[in-house]
């Protein structure tokens, strides 16, 4: 059984990876949206430079996010002057490293949501009387939708397995940092800790499966409503 001091690195994690998909999700919707209906000059450059945490490794992340909310940083420089707030060593600092680790993910799913939607309903609707807005609020987003929940979905599994760019970011502070990839790490490190290992390990490996198999189903979905259109 989770003990009293497991299930804190259990909320921990659930708390983390819920805010961190919280406050990306509408950056990543904004950047789909941009890259799935917008030509403009660099776009081969947004597109790989949101994508970018894919393919470098987690650790120079985490040291980016270091430079730039760290305190003499551009980011944390502003933060503290400005709100006395840092979030170095902080849960909300794990919740920043875990949601730029999500974002290409969320990015990616909305964008293949969005590009699904028949432009030629879009354009009906505009040859009816229908605003930009209008049609984006009564047509493009209730149709991608299913998409944007399985981003979101798939962005919450991947913000609670971070673990490098976290470690490097924020280090790996008991009770503040110390999220469930943390806390497996750690315990791997103690003597006699494999029932600890073992787990924890469950519980992550549980969390990963129902949201990837809730991803797979409201892919499945957007497909389907689509196919119906």
């Amino acid at each position: 059984m989770i003990d009293a001091a497991e299930w804190e690195i259990v909320a921990l994690s659930l708390k983390v990876g819920g805010v961190a998909m919280l406050v990306t999700l509408p950056i990543a919707f904004a950047l789909a949206w941009l890259l799935a209906r917008v030509r403009f000059p660099g776009k081969v450059i947004v597109d790989a430079a949101i994508h970018l945490p894919l393919v470098v490794p987690p650790v120079v992340t985490g040291w980016l996010l270091l430079l730039a909310f760290g305190p003499n940083g551009p980011l944390g420089a502003w933060l503290e002057n400005w709100f006395g707030v840092t979030v170095l060593f902080r849960w909300t600092g794990a919740a920043i490293a875990a949601g730029v680790m999500a974002l290409p993910l969320m990015v990616r799913a909305m964008r293949l949501s969005i590009e699904a939607v028949d432009r030629r309903l879009e354009n009906a609707a505009r040859t009816l009387g229908a605003g930009p807005w209008r049609v984006f609020r009564t047509l493009t987003l209730p149709l991608s939708i299913p998409g944007v929940m399985a981003g979101a979905v798939l962005g919450f599994a991947r913000s609670i397995g971070e673990f490098g760019a976290t470690i490097t970011f924020v280090s790996n502070v008991p009770g503040e940092t110390q999220t469930l990839p943390l806390a497996i790490y750690s315990a791997l490190q103690q003597p006699g800790a494999d029932a600890m290992v073992w787990r924890l390990s469950c519980v992550s490996v549980g969390l990963s499966l129902i949201a990837l198999i809730a991803s797979e189903l409201l892919t499945r979905r957007a497909g389907r409503g689509l196919h119906v259109l």
